[in-house]
């Protein structure tokens, strides 16, 4: 396959790059590098699978030749980018949304566009299951990226039901690995430097609310395992409205699919485990929690085990040494 994807000098772009070209297609990567970087994607460059393209997707999108899957993943993704640039965000999860939908249009190409588990907001259920609707306020800091996401679930689905295109959505939880930026603002990230750089880790609030982290190998695996699924024979799968009654029906491959991992700790539990594995003497510092904070994140990865076959298995342990590994090399 050809493949086009746009933020593909990002975090997760590149391991999915990475994969894509492991597995024999070719991968043209688009980014601006306003959160992406070079350094992601040095080692592809010059290879004969591998086309980069520096662009900004808002703008009128063209890609020579046929294509054969677009997969949009140009977004600022975590609170510290898109409270930096607020209206980038808001833009390419609409704007650059439309037209990356519009070129798989008029490729005939499967469009998967990279959602968020922020769709679900501060919710009010756990685990979260894909149908439930969220507890989203659109007008918090974090607004911007929670409801960019959400309109770019609404014109994906609008694209498919109104002109048949193959779309697929993928809600994305926390994920962390080796090429995360070291002041990107991220939970682990920041303390895995913090605790090389022996400085205060830096929890906010209590530390009680709850995350749920999977490693990037994992995530990648599921992503690209939901571009190649076939659209014949979906699973049949638990609709759950997320409160009450459930009701069993067919899930076809364009419903929204949480990719993550279940295990669900506290953000302080997760401050002590790189500090246990860091070694490092550094002290935990609390401060104030951030307006619209969520209380809780895990996913309910039922529908990804049922239509994909899959599930995590890089435990958080062995993720985290491999990740502080990386930081060690860079920090």
């Amino acid at each position: 396959m050809r493949i086009l994807i746009t933020g593909g000098a990002g975090f997760l772009g590149s391991h999915i790059s990475d994969l894509l070209i492991q597995q024999g297609h070719e991968v043209i990567g688009m980014d601006n590098f306003i959160t992406g970087r070079p350094e992601n994607i040095s080692h592809l460059m010059g290879h004969d699978q591998f086309t980069f393209i520096k662009y900004n997707v808002c703008d009128y999108l063209h890609v020579d030749g046929q294509l054969d899957a677009v997969m949009h993943f140009a977004s600022p993704a975590s609170p510290q980018d898109y409270l930096e640039f607020p209206i980038a965000t808001m833009k390419v999860g609409a704007l650059g949304t439309h037209k990356a939908l519009g070129l798989a249009k008029a490729k005939k190409a499967r469009f998967l566009l990279a959602s968020t588990s922020e769709v679900y907001g501060d919710p009010l259920v756990n685990p979260q299951p894909e149908s439930y609707w969220g507890n989203v306020n659109p007008i918090s800091p974090r607004g911007v990226y929670d409801e960019a996401k959400r309109f770019g679930e609404a014109i994906t689905t609008a694209y498919h039901t109104f002109h048949g295109l193959d779309t697929r959505i993928v809600r994305i939880f926390n994920t962390f690995g080796p090429r995360m930026r070291p002041k990107d603002g991220r939970v682990v990230s920041n303390f895995i430097v913090q605790a090389l750089q022996k400085s205060p880790l830096t929890v906010y609030g209590e530390g009680m609310q709850t995350r749920s982290f999977c490693y990037a190998d994992d995530l990648v695996r599921g992503i690209v395992a939901l571009l190649m699924a076939p659209n014949d024979g979906p699973a049949t799968i638990s609709d759950e409205q997320g409160v009450k009654g459930t009701t069993d029906r067919k899930v076809t491959i364009h419903y929204p699919v949480n990719i993550g991992n279940p295990r669900e700790l506290t953000v302080l539990d997760i401050a002590k485990m790189v500090l246990s594995q860091t070694g490092s003497p550094s002290p935990i510092e609390h401060l104030p929690l951030p307006i619209g904070d969520p209380k809780v994140r895990r996913p309910d990865i039922q529908r990804a085990k049922s239509v994909l076959n899959w599930e995590p298995q890089v435990s958080l342990e062995d993720g985290l040494s491999k990740t502080i590994d990386y930081f060690k090399s860079i920090v």
